[in-house]
Formats: structure tokens, sequence, C-alpha cells
């Protein structure tokens, strides 16, 4: 069923039907969501639907807020740190969106001083000129523990200087994570970074459990992929683990893939996490989301050879090197592998990750005013359709 636009109408009014609603508040079965040019205007009983509005019938399914991936390294056969640059930045952006993510930080991890500006600059072009799923910019290093680099390139790492200061500040006004270890960066300068409205993660890190707190009490507010490249939890020394855990007041993102953390591991760290602190995350690589134009097979970072097998992507050594997964399959390994009920899955790819970065007055809910990213799920939590800013993205 449809109704005609009103050519009264400044913006078409859409309606959205037969679904039901995971709102990131409440779970509502037969309500209709109504989209007001690029935001939810309200949600409404059907048969409060404005004569004029235009309704879709979704054929039942799911109907959420859209993903938002805090940690996308590449997608649709492209490497952010390969090129930084508005094309590589749009290709990701569409790979991930048939994924159901709307909203999304391109992630730099660590390269060379060039490069970093580099990154910068695209995020900054690409925000400005409203590229959609481009939310803002991930910085992970190089101010990292070399012991805990992972696949990160040695030859960049160190302690930051006056110039990674000065890029990291110009980064005031741009959504901006910078992933770091705190015992490799003094308190004062993350201090200043997090009041210039950064959010600064723990991450790559050799902290014990006493420096990850000083860290915390400076500023970090947020911990990069849990459990991997960082102190594990130890009975006499917490680490970086335990004092992420233990914390009520630290989000932590975590990569549910079955390869990067285990599922009872991701399941403990749900229970001891306090309600809203753990959010899904990728840390995605080329293959997800790649086409015949840019096959899925293996990929090069800093010029070596990485494999795709069986869903993980390595190094010759076996290094896991970022990962093969897309937030629609975390969301079902969230429910399915880990035992998280859906709701809650729901909000961990969405509410979560938007509050942590401060966006939760604009996006990450269906609520009246903030935009319209959506995502149209099956039963099975496979993406049919994904919105974003009231615009239909992957029919």
């Amino acid at each position: 069923m449809s109704h005609a636009h009103s050519p009264a109408a400044d913006r078409p009014l859409t309606a959205l039907v037969n679904a039901t609603l995971h709102t990131g508040d409440a779970v509502l079965a037969g309500a209709a969501l109504l989209i007001d040019g690029p935001a939810i205007a309200a949600i409404v009983a059907p048969e409060a639907i404005p004569r004029e509005a235009e309704v879709i019938d979704l054929g039942g399914g799911i109907l959420a807020p859209g993903f938002i991936d805090l940690q996308v390294n590449g997608g649709g056969g492209a490497l952010f740190n390969d090129t930084p640059d508005l094309p590589t930045l749009r290709r990701i952006a569409e790979a991930h969106r048939r994924f159901g993510t709307t909203g999304l930080l391109p992630t730099l991890i660590t390269d060379s001083a060039e490069k970093r500006a580099a990154a910068v600059a695209a995020v900054r072009a690409a925000v400005a000129e409203g590229m959609p799923g481009v939310l803002g910019i991930h910085l992970e290093g190089p101010h990292i523990a070399p012991a805990r680099r992972g696949v990160h390139d040695a030859r960049f790492i160190a302690p930051p200087d006056a110039d990674d200061l000065a890029l990291l500040g110009g980064l005031s006004g741009l959504p901006a994570l910078v992933t770091l270890a705190p015992e490799a960066v003094p308190p004062e300068p993350i201090r200043r970074l997090a009041a210039a409205g950064l959010r600064i993660a723990a991450g790559h890190s050799t902290a014990t459990w006493a420096q990850a707190k000083a860290g915390f009490a400076a500023g970090i507010t947020g911990v990069t992929h849990l459990f991997n490249a960082m102190s594990p939890l130890g009975s006499r020394e917490p680490g970086m683990v335990g004092a992420a855990l233990e914390d009520d007041t630290v989000w932590c993102g975590i990569i549910v893939d079955g390869h990067h953390v285990h599922d009872a591991s991701v399941r403990l760290a749900w229970k001891a996490k306090a309600p809203g602190r753990l959010f899904l995350v990728t840390d995605a690589m080329p293959p997800v989301g790649a086409s015949e134009d840019h096959p899925a097979g293996g990929f090069q970072l800093y010029g070596e050879e990485i494999r795709v097998k069986d869903g993980r992507c390595v190094t010759a050594d076996g290094t896991l090197a970022g990962s093969a997964l897309d937030m629609a399959t975390a969301v079902r390994n969230a429910v399915e592998r880990v035992g998280i009920p859906l709701d809650e899955a729901l909000r961990m790819a969405s509410a979560y990750p938007a509050d942590f970065m401060g966006m939760a007055g604009r996006r990450g809910r269906l609520r009246p005013g903030l935009a319209a990213d959506l995502v149209h799920l099956d039963a099975r939590l496979r993406v049919r359709t994904t919105w974003i800013s009231g615009k239909m993205a992957v029919p």
C-alpha cells in the first residue's frame, strides 16, 4: 500500500511498516517508523501514519539502527593504509554498507607521519562533503608498545613528539579515536587530547594494571580490541585486560569472529563489563565486501603478503592481520555463538559505539530527530536493506 506524497510537503515522508523495531531502548512489534528527509520523525501505530506518507512494507524481519563500526582498516578490496584518499574511503564505506554498517571510522594503523597526515586530510574532506558512512577517523598507533605491536610495523612505532601531538591536536572538531599505549604516552598529552574532544583508547599495550588505571585517570575512556595485543589478566598482575574489565566507566571494543577471542572470553567480558560498555568492532581488512573487480584473496600490508584462509587474515608466520569480519556477522556470532540476547547484540553494534564516541544525540538509536541510518534484517539476521540519512543505500 502507498499514499501519494502531498505536493505541499517540503520533504518526502516515508513510513516503514511490518517489521519488529529494535530501537535501542525497546522492542516494538506492530509499529511504524516515520522518516522525514534525513531524520527519523516518529514511531507511530500504523493507523496513525499520515495520509501523505509513502508506505513501504518491509515484509517482516527486524528494523534496527544502522551499525556503527569504529575500527575499519579496509573493505571492497581497498586498504586505508595503502591509499588514504577519497576514492578509497568511498569504496570501503560502500563495501561495509552491504553488511548493515551505516557509519564507520576508517582506521589507519601505525604508519609514517606523511601517511597519517594524508589520512586525516582525506577523512576531513570526506566528512566535509558528507560522504555517506564516513563519520571520522581512528588512528591506531604509532604510539604503542613494540612488544604488543601485532602486525604493526615496528619502524614507525615511537612515543609522540611535538609534531605528532600537533597532528593529533589538529583533529579537534573531527570525530576522532586515537589508540595508544598508556605506558608509552605521558598523562599530560592524554589529558590535553581528551580535553580537545578526542576519544582516547588504550591498546597494543604492555601496561600493568596500575599504568592502565593511570591512563584512565588521565582521560583514556576506551580499550581497543579487548584481549588482543595487550597485557593479559593474571592472578597477581591484572594487566590491561583486568583494568578494562574492572573499570565500569571504560568502553571496550571486541572482535567477535571466533578467531581473535574465544567465545567463552567474549561471554566473560560481556558478563563482567557494566551494561552498555562492551561494543562490537570488526577490525576489517580488504576482503570484506570484495567484488570480482576487487577480489577477496590475499592482500599486501607494509609490502608483506597477507593470506586469507578459513576467515582468518594472517601473515606468513601466522600473526593475525585484522579480520575478514563484517558487522552483521559479528552480530550473528554474538547471538548464536556467544549467547548474547539479540536486542543487546544490536545495541553493541550501534547504540554503544555511538555512546562511546559522543554521538548518542545524532545516531545509534531509533528516536525522533536522530539520523535515519537503518538496517533491515531478515529472521536469520542477514541484511536486506540499509538506509543512510533516510536514503536507501542497499536495495
